[in-house]
């Protein structure tokens, strides 16, 4: 067993992944046992009690609707289902809302894609979601999966933003691309992509601005990006990951809104959920963007930033025993 086997074991990650979805597992469960105690069947009440639950969890409007919709349509096919039998559909229904993302881009246990090297992931989000600490927690570990990376300072708006994913690459001990404050992004862009491809790097990850003056900006900004790093290799960036802060509950969703409207984001990273009971935003927006969640953060330790699994994820919501 390696170093990366004894830090990523399933057992520590099932740990981190229960101990940082408590807050939402507890006050979510303790609103579905109300709805069915005492019910021997699942009537108009309990789903109304459901749904309000789903809401409190901020799974959000129409994605609650859409569950309780088809947990009737389940009902009224199966003619009869009784409150014990509503925890197993209930999982079933939410793990059906989760979006899947194309297999060769899971990063189960830190992998990367085989067909291409480098696999360059550019980083996306607003200031204060944890984007420049997400990527650092990222290069540690697919450091210690035993790949190389490369971290790439195109957030040249904030000196802060530089100066924090500096110390990052220190602590990950991976190397830096980075020019003066003020400088151009895609120039930073383009130097990490070439450094990387010189260096045989396996993966390159690039910060970008968190927020520009108005939307229109920040489009032309990551469009412009995307086509230098593009002038290098065609099929780059092979990953745009959204940050999001989870504990933020709908704004999260507003976030989304606005990056997708912006660029083309390919996969999502939901931190801050062991400070939350909202947990349930990972639903509400999965299921609006229909864009899949990739890496979720439940805890300070850069192995708390854990690749997203979506029946573990589940499993643990509806596991009451840990």
């Amino acid at each position: 067993m390696g170093l990366f086997d004894k830090l990523f074991g399933k057992k520590e990650q099932k740990e981190s992944l229960d101990q940082g979805l408590q807050k939402t597992k507890t006050g979510f469960f303790e609103k579905i046992t109300k709805a069915i105690a005492g019910k021997s069947t699942v009537d108009e009440e309990v789903l109304d009690d459901l749904e309000n639950a789903l809401v409190g969890a901020d799974v959000g409007i129409d994605t609650t609707v859409k569950i309780i919709d088809r947990i009737e349509a389940r009902i009224a096919r199966d003619k009869y289902i009784n409150s014990s039998e509503l925890n197993a559909i209930l999982k079933q229904e939410i793990q059906a809302i989760l979006v899947d993302g194309p297999t060769d881009l899971s990063y189960q246990d830190y992998n990367l894609p085989s067909d291409h090297k480098p696999h360059v992931i550019l980083v996306v989000g607003v200031n204060g979601v944890g984007k420049t600490t997400t990527i650092g927690k990222l290069a540690h570990n697919f450091s210690l999966a035993g790949k190389s990376v490369l971290l790439g300072a195109a957030d040249t708006f904030r000196a802060a933003a530089v100066d924090q994913l500096t110390i990052w690459s220190e602590r990950a001990n991976v190397p830096i691309v980075k020019h003066g404050m003020g400088a151009d992004p895609s120039a930073v862009a383009f130097d990490t992509v070439q450094s990387g491809i010189a260096k045989n790097i396996d993966v390159i990850i690039i910060d970008t601005a968190g927020r520009l003056h108005n939307k229109a900006h920040l489009m032309e900004e990551l469009t412009k990006i995307r086509r230098v790093i593009k002038k290098i290799m065609p099929d780059a960036p092979h990953e745009v990951l959204l940050v999001l802060d989870g504990s933020t509950g709908q704004n999260a969703l507003e976030q989304a809104r606005h990056f997708t409207a912006a660029t083309e984001v390919t996969g999502l990273a939901i931190t801050k959920l062991d400070g939350t009971a909202k947990g349930g935003v990972v639903l509400a927006i999965a299921d609006q963007f229909k864009i899949p969640v990739k890496f979720i953060g439940v805890g300070e330790k850069a192995t708390d930033l854990l690749v997203f699994d979506k029946k573990e994820f589940v499993d643990t919501l509806f596991d009451l025993n840990m």
